[in-house]
């Protein structure tokens, strides 16, 4: 578990590294979000707004001034929230209960659409295109009544009305990336997965790199930043799925 927290800690540091450090008009996507965070971030940038996931609501503050950032509204939703994933113009709320999805057009003013409900289950989300793909891991706090776990992918190409398409059991899957055709997914001690989605709706399992303990990733256009056990790990990439190891970055 020390493992687990530190690993999460990593991964919202990067986040925060890449989204205050870059240079703002190369980093900045087409809805508003800065930097680029983890799949296992409990906050986010969007434009000029901080969105940080607390246990039981999504709190929102106003950083257009930087060093006097003003607390806004909050979103009451159930116990249990865990992550957030900013995807255009909505976010994607993972949670023990499901996957809360946010209109975010008034990004001061998230906007509740839709909730994709699963057993109770611990569920990071990434999202690309139609699709959002989630990770439900079994023998834990927040999944006590099953021990199996899986990758679910969900159509969300109604926003109103998710729908799961496919899923594919896995042994301890944790935190997970997309990009392109490539979907990226930590199993923790049993290492990292690459599979194929040029057909979204079917992953398929391209490479296994099994020497390292991997809890989150980051996909960059180049590059894979690995969260694993003692450090952050810099990866190259191929279409066929090969990593190469970089550089690695350790912490005691």
């Amino acid at each position: 578990m020390k493992n687990v927290i530190y690993a999460l800690g990593i991964s919202l540091l990067w986040s925060l590294v890449l989204a205050c450090s870059s240079d703002k008009s190369a980093d900045i996507s087409p809805n508003g979000q800065t930097g680029t965070g983890g799949s296992m971030a409990r906050f986010a940038i969007v434009g000029n707004a901080l969105y940080c996931v607390l246990p039981n609501q999504l709190q929102v503050y106003d950083i257009s001034t930087p060093t006097n950032p003003v607390k806004q509204d909050a979103v009451e939703l159930n116990m249990g929230l865990e992550t957030i994933f900013p995807y255009k113009n909505n976010l994607f709320i993972g949670a023990n209960d499901g996957m809360y999805i946010f209109d975010n057009q008034q990004p001061s003013k998230p906007t509740l659409l839709s909730q994709y409900r699963h057993v109770q289950s611990c569920d990071p989300v990434v999202v690309q295109g139609n699709y959002a793909y989630v990770t439900l891991r079994a023998g834990v706090d927040c999944r006590r009544f099953t021990s199996t776990s899986s990758l679910d992918v969900i159509d969300i190409k109604d926003l109103k009305n998710p729908q799961l398409v496919y899923t594919q059991t896995m042994q301890t899957p944790y935190g997970l990336g997309v990009i392109e055709n490539q979907l990226f997914v930590c199993e923790g001690n049993n290492g990292l997965k690459v599979f194929d989605i040029q057909d979204p709706t079917k992953p398929t399992l391209k490479y296994t790199l099994s020497d390292v303990k991997s809890f989150d990733v980051i996909p960059l256009p180049k590059t894979l930043l690995v969260t694993g056990d003692g450090g952050l790990l810099q990866y190259s990439y191929q279409n066929e799925g090969k990593l190469e190891l970089i550089s690695k970055i350790e912490v005691e």
